[in-house]
């Protein structure tokens, strides 16, 4: 039993179908039928609408493009930022808990209003310790960046005071 496949073109991402917008895919008729067609993410394959791809493709390459300026410029400017954490610590400035990615990307929005994915923050642990780190970031597939985090403690840390030793009197 052979099984037949109908060639669509895509007209935006599909997950798991191993496309992009503007390409050419075989599927089975019912998944492009049931699916694809009705939800507007595929147009049958034929020579009219390949020239309706063709303007998708020159899209596809300027959203692209726009996307890559973008993320340059957001490198540029994480260059520049000390983002400061403020957490709650205990004796001996122990962290209660930790701060981990999504907590680096709150603080920027808070500080900056800088929107971050918190999956493009290259934290390989959480940090557990007051402190100043660099902060790999992953802004997209050729850039990479650094982001300087200082994290600091809500309460002020108490030092050891010495006692005034008083010396000894002779009566």
């Amino acid at each position: 039993m052979s099984k037949k496949q109908t060639e669509v073109i895509l007209t935006s991402h599909v997950v798991n179908l191993g496309g992009s917008e503007g390409d050419t895919v075989a599927v089975s008729p019912g998944y492009a039928r049931n699916y694809l067609l009705p939800q507007g993410l595929a147009i049958p394959n034929s020579k009219g609408n390949q020239r309706r791809i063709d303007s998708l493709q020159v899209r596809k390459v300027e959203r692209e493009a726009a996307e890559l300026r973008h993320t340059n410029d957001l490198r540029d400017s994480l260059k520049s930022l000390k983002l400061i954490i403020k957490v709650n610590t205990g004796e001996g400035g122990k962290l209660f808990g930790s701060v981990t990615s999504g907590t680096i990307c709150d603080e920027l929005k808070n500080q900056f209003d800088v929107d971050l994915d918190k999956r493009k923050v290259d934290l390989t642990k959480a940090i557990k310790e007051i402190g100043e780190y660099d902060i790999p970031l992953k802004l997209h597939a050729d850039i990479e960046a650094e982001l300087n985090v200082i994290v600091e403690s809500e309460t002020p840390v108490e030092m050891p005071v010495d006692e005034e030793v008083t010396p000894p009197t002779d009566k």
